[in-house]
C-alpha cells in the first residue's frame, strides 16, 4: 500500500525555516523536525523568492508581498478584460430573448466558465439549468420568433418601417397581432425609425406663364390607370451641392412612374426628362389630368405643349397650399425620412444616383406596403387588379 503523503501547514513550514537557520545545518533541523532535508531546502528557496507570501495555502498563487498590489490589479485588469469579451461575443444575442442567450451559453461553456457567465449575463444559473434540461415554453418560443421577424421586417427595409406597417406585414403572413403589440416589442428591441423633419419650399412661381386651375382639386382618390398623374420637385443635399429629384406619380397606384435627378432646376433637366421616362412606362391617356404645383418648369411653353400634344388636361395647386398636391409631398417625406435624414454625413452625387434608384424602383415600387392599397405592395395591387390595367392601357 502506498504511503499516505505528508501535508505541512504554514505555520510548520515558518517554523521549520526559522530553526534552520537557528542550527548549524539543515540536515540537523530535518532530523530534529523528521522529514526530509529537501523539503526545507525548497522552502528556504521559496522564503527567499516570495517572503511571507510563500505559503499561501492550497489553490493560492504566490506573491510577495511587495508586489501584491501590483499582482491585485492585473487580476482585476483580467476579470474586467475578460468580462468586456463575454458582452462583446455575447452581444448581437442579447435583444433577441433568453432563448438566445442561454444557447449562447451552452456554447460558449467550454471557453467561459458558466458561473462567470451568468454573472455577467445577468441569467440565473437555475433558470439556465432548467432550460437545459426541459428547453422554453412554448408561448416564450413563440414571442422569440415573433421579435426575429419583427427585426427581420425592420432591417430588411433600411429601418424605413414604423409599426403599423410591420403589423400589416406579420397579418398578411398569418399572425393576427394588434399594432400595440408590435409597438411594445418594437420598443423591447430598441427598433427606432428617425423623425420628421420640416421642409423648405422650391417652388418658383414667379413667372409670365399661364397658371391652370386646380382641376384636381384633391380628388386623390382615382378608379383606374393613367387618369391622374401628379408631379413635384425637392432638393437633396449631396457633399458638394443641392441635387433635384422630380417625380411623376399615378394616383391609381402610387407609383413612381417618371422620375429625374439633376444638379439644374432647369425644365430640360427635371420634368422633361421625367415626362419622358413616365409615357415609356405607361401609356398616357387623351383626357389625362396632369397636375402640379405652380413652379416654372411646369408652366412653360416647352412643357405645356408636350401636355397638349398629349390631349392632357392640365391643373395646378393654388398658391403656396402645398396641400393640394399633398400625395407627391407625402412621396417626398417618405424618401426624405427613410433614406436621406438616415445618412450620417452627406455622400456624393454619384451615392445619391445609386441610392435614389435603389429607393424608387427595388424598395417603394416593389417592395414598400402602402397604407392607401390597403398594406399591399405596389406589385402586389397590380397583380390584383390586372384586368384594370388591362381594359384602360390597352386602349
Amino acid at each position: 500500500m502506498a504511503e499516505k503523503r505528508r501535508v505541512f501547514s504554514p505555520d510548520f513550514k515558518r517554523n521549520a525555516i526559522k530553526l534552520s537557520y537557528q542550527k548549524n545545518s539543515t540536515k540537523e533541523s530535518a532530523e530534529e523536525l523528521g522529514i526530509e532535508m529537501h523539503f526545507i531546502q525548497r522552502w528556504r528557496r521559496e522564503h527567499r523568492q516570495f517572503g511571507d507570501g510563500s505559503f499561501c495555502g492550497k489553490g493560492q498563487i504566490r506573491v510577495h508581498p511587495e508586489q501584491k498590489t501590483i499582482y491585485e490589479l492585473e487580476q482585476k485588469l483580467k476579470k474586467a478584460e475578460l468580462r468586456y469579451e463575454i458582452l462583446q461575443n455575447a452581444t448581437p444575442h442579447l435583444y433577441n430573448g433568453n432563448e438566445e442567450i442561454y444557447q449562447f451559453i451552452k456554447n460558449s461553456h467550454k471557453k467561459y466558465d458558466l458561473m462567470q457567465m451568468c454573472q455577467v449575463l445577468d441569467v440565473g444559473k437555475k433558470r439556465y439549468n432548467i432550460w437545459k434540461k426541459n428547453g422554453l415554453a412554448e408561448k416564450k418560443r413563440h414571442i422569440i420568433a415573433l421579435k426575429k421577424n419583427i427585426t427581420k421586417i425592420f432591417l430588411n427595409s433600411n429601418k424605413r418601417c414604423g409599426s403599423r406597417q410591420i403589423t400589416s406585414e406579420l397579418n398578411q403572413l398569418g399572425c393576427n397581432l394588434k399594432q400595440s403589440k408590435v409597438d411594445f416589442y418594437m420598443r423591447q428591441l430598441k427598433l427606432k425609425r428617425i423623425p420628421k423633419r420640416k421642409f423648405v419650399a422650391t417652388t418658383d412661381s414667379f413667372h409670365n406663364h399661364y397658371i391652370a386651375t386646380n382641376v384636381l382639386n384633391r380628388n386623390f382618390t382615382v378608379g383606374a390607370p393613367s387618369k391622374v398623374w401628379v408631379s413635384d420637385i425637392t432638393y437633396i443635399k449631396t457633399k458638394k451641392r443641392f441635387m433635384y429629384l422630380t417625380v411623376i406619380m399615378d394616383l391609381f397606384d402610387r407609383k413612381i412612374i417618371g422620375w429625374n435627378l439633376s444638379v439644374s432646376m432647369s425644365a430640360e433637366n427635371t420634368i422633361l426628362p421625367s415626362w419622358k421616362m413616365a409615357a415609356k412606362n405607361r401609356k398616357v391617356l387623351e383626357g389625362m389630368i396632369f397636375h402640379s404645383d405652380r413652379g416654372v418648369q411646369y408652366a412653360c411653353k416647352v412643357f405645356s405643349d408636350i401636355l397638349d400634344s398629349f390631349g392632357c388636361i392640365r391643373s395646378m395647386s393654388r398658391k403656396w397650399d402645398s396641400n393640394d398636391n399633398a400625395v407627391c409631398e407625402s412621396f417626398f417625406s417618405t424618401l426624405k425620412n427613410e433614406l436621406v435624414h438616415q445618412k450620417i454625413k452627406l455622400i456624393s452625387q454619384r451615392h445619391m444616383r445609386k441610392e435614389i434608384y435603389d429607393f424608387i424602383e427595388t424598395w417603394y415600387n416593389r417592395k414598400r406596403i402602402h397604407s392607401y392599397l390597403k398594406y399591399k405592395t405596389i406589385e402586389q395591387f397590380e397583380a390584383e387588379n390586372q384586368t384594370i390595367y388591362n381594359s384602360h392601357l390597352e386602349m
